[in-house]
């Protein structure tokens, strides 16, 4: 049986979207495949790594009836990468095995049974569905996602924050040392909801979802302990992060006395050349302020330093503050504008930084002892 016969770039780009989630190395071999279900013209592709489920739906051509399989989804990306994009295609189906052709190059695949493929357990109690633009969304993830901790022994800080209340919706990271909090204003009404989105959702959500203006909304139902995604053709289901998730308010500095307002450019490139004179294992660098200067200087075991001076209008105190400069690169690389605005304290507090035209982004950073 012809399971599908079209151009490569069409397959390929089916197979991607669904492919991000899935493991290389696994305790469970199926889970490394891709699930195949055809219906008449249409084909359904499902990946799953039993916490997190991605579908799409694509006509790719190929016999009409019905046929499921299984073949390993790395390996059918990695040979279909190497063909040019207008070749044809054509996978058939032989027994327990898959045929893969295109010009001359013929390819046989191993496959396993479509009904050992575990699929997700979606939740009976999902909430209403609401929709936002994929670009709203998209952008919120993008300023906060670099916040997120990787492996903390504090799981709920392993993921963001997503609360949705009224037209409001607002994005929270933090790994305990920084803080990074997005809210965009919607069209819609939204009905109340406060989840925790897990690390690799939030990372494959940012790698699909389309920041064009005629991308389209992304439709989103929470229930218990799941939430649901459909958006450009795609299903996804992902658990939930359970745990409470620290008060984000009782974080965010209120009236600091000082404030500047510099470049983000100069000030990120300032910041990067100090950093190469960091060491591995303690990134710190001493942050100057007095008034008309911002002096950035670092130093390593070698001994040898790097000094950096910018010039600000500034009229507050003198403060020196020590940061992770990893912290602050991360920050201001994931922004596009023009102008950042920083409000300090003193030497202990934690420092604030804003965007003059975008009341909804707020990026706290705890300053070290250097």
């Amino acid at each position: 049986m012809i399971v599908l016969k079209t151009a490569q770039e069409k397959v390929l780009s089916a197979l991607q979207a669904v492919a991000g989630i899935v493991e290389r190395r696994h305790t469970l071999p199926i889970l490394a495949n891709v699930l195949i279900r055809k219906t008449g013209e249409n084909i359904e592709l499902t990946t799953s790594d039993l916490e997190i489920q991605v579908r799409t739906h694509a006509e790719l051509g190929g016999d009409g009836g019905n046929f499921a399989t299984t073949v390993g989804a790395r390996k059918l990306i990695d040979i279909l990468r190497s063909m040019p994009a207008d070749q044809v295609v054509t996978l058939s189906a032989n027994q327990s095995k898959l045929t893969l052709q295109g010009g001359k190059s013929r390819f046989t695949l191993q496959t396993l049974p479509s009904d050992d493929f575990p699929l997700v357990q979606e939740a009976a109690d999902f909430g209403p569905a609401f929709s936002v633009p994929q670009k709203a969304l998209k952008g919120l993830i993008n300023q906060v996602h670099f916040a997120m901790a990787v492996h903390d022994i504090r799981y709920y800080l392993n993921g963001i924050l997503f609360v949705a209340e009224g037209k409001n919706l607002t994005l929270v990271a933090t790994d305990g040392h920084r803080l990074a909090l997005a809210q965009a204003t919607l069209d819609v009404e939204i009905p109340k909801q406060e989840v925790i989105l897990p690390r690799k959702t939030v990372l494959e959500l940012q790698r699909l979802l389309k920041d064009g203006d005629e991308a389209g909304t992304i439709e989103m139902r929470f229930a218990g302990n799941q939430a649901k995604f459909s958006f450009s053709g795609m299903e996804f289901v992902t658990k939930l992060v359970e745990g409470k998730f620290p008060d984000y308010n009782r974080v965010i500095p209120k009236n600091h006395k000082n404030s500047v307002t510099l470049g983000r450019a100069p000030f990120l490139a300032s910041l990067q050349r100090a950093a190469i004179l960091t060491s591995e294992k303690f990134k710190g660098v001493r942050v100057n302020i007095e008034p008309g200067t911002l002096r950035i200087a670092s130093s390593n075991a070698e001994q040898e330093e790097a000094k950096e001076e910018l010039e600000i209008d500034y009229g507050g105190d003198a403060i020196e503050i020590g940061f992770n400069v990893t912290y602050l690169i991360d920050a201001l690389s994931n922004m596009s504008v023009e102008m950042i605005k920083m409000e300090l304290q003193d030497t202990n507090s934690s420092a604030l930084i804003t965007v003059p035209e975008q009341a909804g982004f707020k990026y706290v950073v705890m300053p070290m002892r250097i």
